[in-house]
């Protein structure tokens, strides 16, 4: 099926020229009385104008619905052309080729992240993951890729998010997440609806722009639900009264590489903090501790008693890291 999309703009061409033969065809047969072997051949040598003699002497009406015939096929040969020109010298061709490439390189990722809208907030999404080398996939309806991006997008599909196709073009079977941009609610709340029937393990993380939204993202499925002008002022005004310290939490929740990055660890046995004594044995530290509730606790006491199924949010390099998921 792709690759007959790579030829589309060929096909209408093609029918035309197929609809000509076989108008020609039936016109000689009903005007000339031809045979249908002999109006087939009469009507092959006229198109092509390869100078062959007639099969036989043509009457004057005949003579006319011939002259008809060359002038449509004039008309249909220039058509033909110029759509040729346009697939080999504008790179038609080569722009659908990338497209269907690139769209089976997306059914091949795993654990990538969509994200929906491609605006400021998508935008400053896209460049953290580029940034932190998470692979993922662009979803955008009304505007093709900008050129002077500062990063590059490799995954990027045009189309509607709302729609389960597009949404399983981009992957979201194997996506671990999917960040939702869009500057609608309701067309945000259809999205999440959308991906968590698709796919009940994602992780889904939604923009709002009215409090009265949250709520609902969430019944619909929502992981986290982000009011971008909330967090905002928020972060400004957190910036007057500790500048440093925001900036530092910048740098540790964006700025991951293999010597420093913030983890998630999933936590399998019954232990005290003090009993597994992580920064001693890995060198992590443990910035905070998420319950089976979802209440956070930070900076825990050594003597907080971790279970199964919390999550640990520590920090350190990518080695440690490893050897503090081996000990919980």
């Amino acid at each position: 099926m792709k690759r007959l999309y790579l030829f589309k703009g060929l096909l209408q061409p093609l029918l035309l020229l197929n609809s000509l033969i076989l108008a020609g065809t039936i016109g000689y047969i009903l005007i000339e009385h031809y045979s249908f072997l002999d109006a087939l051949f009469m009507t092959v040598i006229t198109i092509a104008s390869v100078g062959f003699n007639e099969v036989k002497p043509l009457s004057e009406a005949g003579q006319v619905f011939t002259i008809i015939l060359i002038l449509v096929n004039l008309g249909l040969f220039t058509y033909f052309i110029t759509l040729l020109s346009r697939y080999f010298f504008d790179t038609e061709l080569v722009k659908k080729y990338k497209m269907i490439k690139m769209e089976n390189s997306i059914q091949k990722l795993q654990n990538h992240v969509i994200i929906c809208g491609f605006g400021r907030n998508g935008k400053e999404s896209a460049q953290v993951l580029h940034d932190n080398k998470i692979p993922f996939v662009v979803l955008e309806e009304k505007a093709d890729l900008e050129t002077d991006l500062p990063f590059e997008v490799k995954y990027f599909i045009k189309g509607d998010a709302t729609k389960d196709e597009v949404l399983l073009e981009a992957g979201i079977n194997n996506a671990k997440a999917i960040i939702i941009t869009l500057p609608v609610d309701a067309d945000n709340l259809f999205v999440v609806l959308t991906a968590k029937q698709l796919n009940p393990k994602v992780t889904i993380i939604s923009r709002a722009s009215q409090d009265s939204s949250i709520k609902k993202l969430k019944i619909a499925g929502a992981s986290n639900v982000i009011m971008p002008d909330k967090i905002g002022g928020a972060h400004m005004a957190t910036l007057v009264m500790l500048p440093d310290v925001v900036e530092l939490i910048s740098i540790m929740s964006t700025k991951n590489n293999s010597d420093f990055r913030v983890a998630e660890l999933k936590t399998q046995q019954n232990i005290s903090l003090a009993e597994l004594d992580l920064w001693k044995k890995t060198n992590c530290t443990i910035l905070g501790i998420k319950d089976a509730e979802g209440h956070y606790t930070i900076n825990p006491s050594s003597s907080y008693q971790v279970n199964p199924g919390q999550s640990m949010i520590v920090m350190g390099s990518d080695a440690q890291i490893e050897s503090a998921k081996k000990l919980v």
